[in-house]
């Protein structure tokens, strides 16, 4: 039984450039040996998003030519590097059919997807963060990993509003409302108000501002319903130098895939010592400050 990673993410996280020349790496299956994006965009006369979502339903229908390469590739533990755009996975069916038709074949696979950890520094943008990972959790139905990467530059960015564990384990997030309201909507400096016949619209921008940041609460309020309710998403901090944290996510996605526990010749060879507290305990030590 095979088993394999597909790994995606907002472009710059990991996933390829679409229209990169060259791979990171040598790959066993090349698919634009089945359809090239570039040449997609030139004959339909798309754009880089339109030309992927054509391309992606293209392989979902020629399957076979895929099925076909990976048939000599039994034995191996495949990654596939999907493409970051978000469309693909929250509103179109082709990597879902996809997928599906790869577990058709008793392939044993995992979503791995990567976010850039200083989105935690964000509150606005780490609900966003969770929500794409909700969303491509319950649209893929797979096995999920969420992995917060780049965690050494996530001081960069700013401080965290409370530790690390509160991002990792999605804790109640309704402690990030009043830090969204605030970044959303400053406390005013208000100029003094002169005779002028502006002076009356000067005057009322406070109320107005009120009924916004009433209304952006109960939206944020709503979208944090939508996360506790499903109850999903949990996020693994890596450091891609960091031995010990790379080894935590091998570890995390070859339990969920199956992998850990079976008989191949790597299968299990990492063992989990260490309590889910402390491992997040050592990376808040390490990156956060």
């Amino acid at each position: 039984m095979p088993f394999g990673q597909v790994v995606l993410g907002p472009p710059g996280t990991m996933c390829e450039e679409s229209l990169a020349k060259e791979a990171i790496g040598s790959a066993d299956i090349d698919i634009m040996e089945l359809i090239c994006l570039e040449n997609v965009m030139q004959e339909l006369n798309l754009g880089p998003n339109g030309g992927l979502v054509y391309c992606m339903n293209y392989i979902d229908e020629h399957f076979e030519w895929l099925a076909e390469r990976l048939g000599h590739l039994q034995d191996k533990y495949i990654l596939f590097d999907f493409p970051g755009q978000v469309e693909l996975y929250t509103h179109e069916e082709s990597v879902h059919n996809i997928l599906h038709k790869m577990q058709k074949l008793q392939y044993r696979i995992s979503v791995v997807h990567l976010v850039d950890a200083h989105h935690c520094t964000d509150s606005s943008k780490f609900i966003s963060v969770v929500l794409l990972s909700l969303s491509s959790m319950v649209r893929l139905e797979l096995p999920h990993v969420n992995v917060l990467s780049k965690m050494d530059l996530i001081q960069q960015y700013g401080n965290l509003a409370f530790n690390l564990e509160f991002y990792t384990d999605v804790l109640d997030l309704r402690y990030l409302l009043d830090r969204l309201e605030a970044q959303e909507y400053g406390d005013l400096h208000d100029d003094q108000v002169d005779d002028d016949p502006y002076a009356m619209e000067t005057q009322e921008m406070p109320k107005y501002k009120e009924r916004l940041k009433e209304k952006f609460r109960k939206m944020n309020e709503v979208l944090i319903e939508v996360i506790e309710d499903f109850s999903l998403v949990s996020f693994v901090p890596l450091q891609i130098e960091d031995v010990d944290s790379l080894k935590r996510v091998m570890n995390t996605v070859d339990k969920s895939n199956g992998y850990v526990f079976s008989d191949k010749p790597a299968g299990g060879v990492f063992k989990e010592t260490e309590l889910q507290s402390e491992r997040i305990g050592d990376m808040q030590e390490k990156y956060v400050r």
